[in-house]
């Protein structure tokens, strides 16, 4: 759902010099870039491309507003034609970023009133670190969706009690199962605002159960990734 954002940013096309990479998992990785003249809203996405090649993808912006660096969350796709492209870049390669777009961001009006659930699978998870990064003391609770442990990206960069691991295979998560699953059974304060970022059939999954649950899609917020 789109929804009311700060005051308009910038739109600017640049080529950038990859100035670090943060190696998550085995196909997960983060690219930093250099944040010259680079403003945006947390929750918002780039498109990448490189140099001399016709494709490009869209990326969440995982770094807060005010960082040092421009930095995307990137999951190399088994037999896909980009990711693995950018996991073979290396320090100081270039690459072309045009945005930022979308207005997939924190509800303004309730920020200082409501809880704000973030519900994400996978890389789903980037535009809200972002948020939390970007936004000191807010109240928040992070719902992660994967199927391994080591798949729940820099998990120490959020508060402990406010970071929840739903695991569908293996026992190590804080609930073993689908990050649905765990919807289903959870209780939720009806002032919350809910966040929902990954694949589609989550999401569309997700807005049900919380439907189910009395909430109404003006506090459901969406960005689907495919």
């Amino acid at each position: 759902m789109a929804i009311d954002m700060k005051p308009e940013v910038q739109i600017d096309t640049n080529y950038y010099k990859i100035t670090g990479i943060r190696q998550l998992t085995e196909h997960a990785f983060i690219l930093s870039l250099p944040k010259i003249r680079f403003r945006f809203v947390a929750g918002q996405h780039v498109s990448l491309s490189i140099p001399g090649d016709y494709q490009s993808r869209e990326y969440s912006i995982y770094s807060a507003e005010g960082g040092e660096n421009l930095e995307v969350l990137v999951k190399e796709v088994d037999g896909g034609y980009f990711s693995p492209k950018l996991k073979h870049l290396k320090v100081g390669d270039m690459v072309e970023v045009h945005g930022p777009f979308g207005k997939f961001g924190l509800d303004e009006k309730n920020l200082e009133t409501h809880k704000h659930v973030f519900i994400a699978s996978g890389t789903g998870l980037a535009p809200f670190h972002s948020m939390v990064k970007s936004n000191p003391g807010l109240d928040y609770q992070v719902i992660h969706g994967v199927r391994y442990t080591n798949e729940a990206y820099e998990k120490d960069h959020y508060d402990a009690d406010k970071f929840l691991l739903c695991t569908s295979r293996d026992p190590k998560g804080d609930f073993q199962g689908r990050l649905t699953e765990y919807l289903k059974k959870a209780d939720f304060d009806k002032n919350t605002c809910f966040y929902l970022c990954g694949n589609s059939d989550m999401i569309f999954d997700s807005m049900e159960i919380l439907r189910e649950k009395g909430f109404e899609r003006e506090n459901i917020n969406v960005e689907v990734y495919f």
